[in-house]
């Protein structure tokens, strides 16, 4: 099975490098930071790219609506961030959504579109809020937000591509 090896392989090359996502509170300022901070740990790059892949493996709506689902509630974790509220076990949340996200794609798993949109959708919470509470005060949220948004577009983008970009997967992705 050459795409569970490429799976392995992608996943155990990228968790090689620190995870470095989260710097602490305020580091976030611009635009380009806010770009920077999805692209910047192992943590967030594995879990959004699995997003992307798992969409793939789904095919159909799951193509448009796991990764909607995603960006719309990662972008409600970063406001909650952003508004000064406090959430839970944000690391332990993020760790989950690497594990249970690349389990998933593993073993094939084919839910149906509500609840695999929900479960990338919860796991989008916990990733938005990291990014949200790297903000620094004083601050454009707007373009910040806009900033990791797009970049965890890219990475989503990608992750949909990667059986493709990895050597072309004819018929199934």
């Amino acid at each position: 099975m050459n795409n569970v090896r490429l799976t392995f392989l992608f996943v155990f090359a990228t968790a090689a490098s620190p995870a470095l996502a989260h710097t602490g509170v305020g580091s976030g300022t611009s635009f380009l930071s806010g770009f920077l901070h999805p692209l910047s740990g192992a943590d967030h790059i594995l879990a959004i790219i699995a997003v992307g892949l798992w969409a793939r493996l789904l095919g159909g709506r799951a193509l448009v609506v796991f990764p909607a689902s995603f960006l719309i509630a990662m972008l409600g974790g970063g406001v909650i961030a952003m508004a000064g509220w406090t959430l839970p076990a944000i690391e332990a949340g993020i760790a989950a959504s690497i594990l249970v996200l690349w389990a998933l794609i593993i073993f094939r798993a084919r839910p149906p579109i509500l609840i695999g949109s929900g479960l990338c959708a919860v796991f989008a919470v916990a990733h938005g809020y990291a990014h949200g509470a790297e903000l620094a005060t004083g601050s454009n949220p707007a373009q910040y937000a806009a900033g990791f948004l797009l970049a965890t577009a890219v990475l989503l983008l990608i992750g949909s591509r990667l059986p493709h970009l990895a050597g072309g997967i004819k018929g199934e992705a």
